[in-house]
């Protein structure tokens, strides 16, 4: 298992880390269940939908980074306007071309105009056909996704998330501080700055010497905390 792959986040962290609620985190990586009566039925029934993502940690509550970027995706893909089915019955035929997290691999880009599967085979084809003239409109999902995931060239998994965007100064990566965020390339985590930042009455350029860092540094990772927080 891939340090990547390692159960690290619980639901309300990983909650607070994406925007996405627990519940739902929960639904999507374990599956539900509830009640449907047919039409002209009795009773109702009880109906279990399995998890969207696949995981390696099986039924475990904590969710790892690989499952981060893949929850990332949905939410992208819901807010585009595309159904749960529809992103279920994607990864369903792309499973056997790509295996689990679909989308935590570089496995779709774009050229801005049309997206691709790298891989070439006929499943892949047909996953792009789920989303009929979805070439425009995935775009955007891709796109921002693409900007904010940084790539082991070896694995092909995705092995850095920059939240803020890649001038952001902040990132999460899974062999950095356990996965929290931190200040790109200082390794201190945003929770810190921010927690001194407030017991220094707010005073960045204290903080920055205290920590050893520039005051852009302290004002960004207070500015993501403060996002968080919102």
């Amino acid at each position: 298992m891939y340090v990547w792959d390692m159960p690290r986040y619980s639901p309300t962290l990983a909650s607070r880390l994406t925007g996405i609620s627990t519940g739902r985190i929960r639904r999507w990586m374990s599956g539900y269940e509830y009640d449907y009566e047919p039409p002209g039925a009795d009773e109702a029934m009880r109906v279990r939908k399995g998890p969207v993502v696949k995981r390696e940690a099986g039924d475990s509550p904590f969710a790892s980074f690989l499952d981060l970027v893949d929850l990332l995706f949905v939410k992208g893909f819901l807010a585009h306007g595309f159904s749960l089915q529809k992103i279920r019955k994607a990864l369903a035929e792309a499973e056997t071309v790509l295996g689990g997290h679909h989308f935590a691999q570089r496995a779709f880009f774009t050229d801005g105009k049309r997206i691709y599967l790298k891989v070439h085979e006929r499943g892949a084809e047909a996953l792009l056909q789920l989303f009929t003239g979805g070439q425009w409109v995935i775009a955007p999902v891709i796109l921002q996704a693409a900007r904010q995931i940084e790539f082991d060239e070896h694995t092909g998994f995705a092995e850095r998330w920059y939240p803020a965007g890649r001038d952001g100064r902040i990132i999460v990566d899974p062999r950095i501080c356990f996965g929290a965020p931190v200040v790109a390339g200082k390794g201190v985590s945003t929770s810190n700055v921010y927690s001194l930042f407030q017991a220094e009455n707010e005073d960045a350029e204290r903080v920055a010497s205290w920590m050893h860092l520039d005051v852009r540094d302290v004002e960004a990772a207070v500015g993501y905390e403060k996002a968080l927080a919102a």
